[in-house]
């Protein structure tokens, strides 16, 4: 099973991939834990992703590209993977698709959570509290909300044109939400 697990932030991507990663017995994987594992291991790729975050710049579509590819083509991930936190854009859809083919595998269904602005507010400042991060002000909440749903809900209309999405609502149990998608995914 290969899936793209996308939703704003605070809508419990996170939980739901690493549940379904247990149930069907394959790795999820988030890009961030990605560029952490390449900077962390000084690969090739790591090293050049450093070298734009140690300018505060963000790293460039190509690189994330290939990172995504590189991670993909892994032996862990042959019989399937969720993917969270890719695509981000339509360049990465397109990129995505040239990944897939080059790889012989197709994608076989998109899982999108949702949950209304207050509630995802709600979710984020709690998990500031308990994480301590520093980064989850109202402010800067608020701020990538606007930009998941400026530049990456509208690529859900293009999964949706290819038959691939699945809506969810995020709200409810963790375990009521996962047994949802399960059943839907089947």
């Amino acid at each position: 099973m290969r899936l793209l697990i996308m939703g704003p932030q605070g809508v419990g991507k996170g939980t739901q991939a690493a549940l379904l990663s247990e149930h069907y017995g394959i790795p999820a994987i988030s890009t961030g834990d990605i560029f952490r594992y390449n900077i962390k291991n000084k690969t090739e790729l790591g090293v050049e992703a450093l070298a734009y975050i140690n300018k505060g710049e963000l790293v460039p579509d190509e690189l994330t590209n290939k990172i995504v590819k590189d991670r993909l083509a892994m032996d862990d991930a042959k019989n399937g993977w969720i993917l969270d936190g890719y695509p981000r854009n339509a360049s990465q859809v397109e990129a995505l698709d040239a990944i897939l083919a080059d790889l012989g595998t197709p994608l076989d269904a998109v899982v999108a959570l949702d949950a209304d602005h207050d509630v995802l507010m709600e979710r984020m400042r709690k998990r500031a509290e308990i994480e301590g991060r520093s980064d989850d002000t109202p402010e800067a909440i608020a701020k990538r909300l606007d930009v998941y749903a400026k530049e990456t809900a509208p690529l859900l209309a293009i999964y949706d044109g290819r038959g691939l999405l699945k809506t969810f609502n995020g709200v409810g149990s963790v375990e009521d939400i996962q047994a949802t998608i399960v059943a839907e995914l089947g």
